[in-house]
């Protein structure tokens, strides 16, 4: 297995932050890479304030914060991560964005180095014939919240060899998080399964089966879900549910996973959910409220 030290986060959004988090918290040196000097601040704020958070639900301790806070660097620059021993991808769920991403850090990094990406539905096997170490690629896909979310699913494109594999699966769990190893099939399980659900919610709002309320309390109450799938949508991101169901209906060629009209409108009209303070509820008062 490669011998990983220091390892480099592509994103520094709500994604991108909270692998940071748990990468610090490993022990591990994390270096942060965006365009915006201003995004990489702000996911350092997030990560002081998550890790408040869990010091006084006394998940860890204040050392155990200072010392991660410590092993976290920022920059613009691609150069920044050339001696990565591994770089995660984590940015915004478009591939041609990340085809770029492959493109400018392939030429700064060591011939070791590992390539995983943090994509929750694009082609593992694709994304890897944008670098030039399709052995040394394939997919790390955590949940949301990272810090909360146990699970991380792995996914090995046609080409990912098998120390590559064995080094990831060795680092999730030191990551303290568990795996599930996936075919590298449009949206691999989780999203495979939970996507089309979440849009047949909104199918059922779309053809007056039921208003948002309803039918978020009845999957809650119902089916035992933490929360109703179209909270859950608007926490994931309207944009990403779109485009996943995209891929969904391009890559498998089934209606079933046609996306629903109102989904389309709700993207188009900026309406992304909980980032953009309005999705299927609004979030501008001090309770979210539905808008259907």
């Amino acid at each position: 297995m490669e011998d990983i030290k220091t390892i480099g986060v592509i994103g520094a959004g709500q994604m991108g932050n909270g692998i940071a988090h748990v990468i610090a918290l490993a022990g591990y040196d994390v270096r942060i890479l965006d365009i915006s000097q201003d995004a990489l601040d702000k996911a350092i704020g997030v990560m002081e304030k998550n890790m408040d958070r869990q010091v006084k639900k006394e998940i860890i301790t204040a050392a155990q914060k200072d010392s991660a806070l410590k092993l976290i660097s920022t920059g613009t620059e691609y150069t920044f991560l050339s001696d990565c021993d591994l770089v995660i991808e984590a940015a915004t769920e478009n591939e041609e964005i990340k085809k770029q991403i492959f493109k400018a850090l392939c030429p700064v990094l060591g011939p070791e180095a590992i390539i995983a990406t943090n994509t929750s539905s694009i082609s593992v096997t694709r994304l890897a014939s944008y670098t030039d170490r399709p052995a040394k690629f394939m997919g790390m896909h955590f949940m949301n919240p990272v810090p909360l979310m146990k699970l991380v699913e792995l996914i090995r494109g046609i080409a990912t060899d098998e120390t590559t594999y064995r080094t990831i699966h060795e680092l999730t769990k030191k990551l303290g998080k568990d795996t599930a190893s996936a075919e590298d099939f449009p949206a691999f399980i989780v999203n495979r399964i939970l996507l089309p659900m979440i849009n047949e919610a909104i199918y059922t709002l779309y053809e007056g089966v039921g208003n948002v309320e309803s039918i978020d309390t009845a999957m809650r109450l119902g089916a035992n879900h933490p929360m109703g799938p179209l909270q859950l949508a608007d926490f994931i991101g309207l944009d990403t549910c779109l485009s996943i169901m995209h891929v969904l209906h391009d890559g498998l060629a089934d209606t079933k996973y046609r996306p629903c009209p109102l989904l389309v409108k709700y993207v188009e009209a900026g309406w992304l959910g909980r980032k953009a303070g309005r999705g299927f509820y609004d979030y501008s008062g001090d309770e979210p409220t539905p808008t259907r």
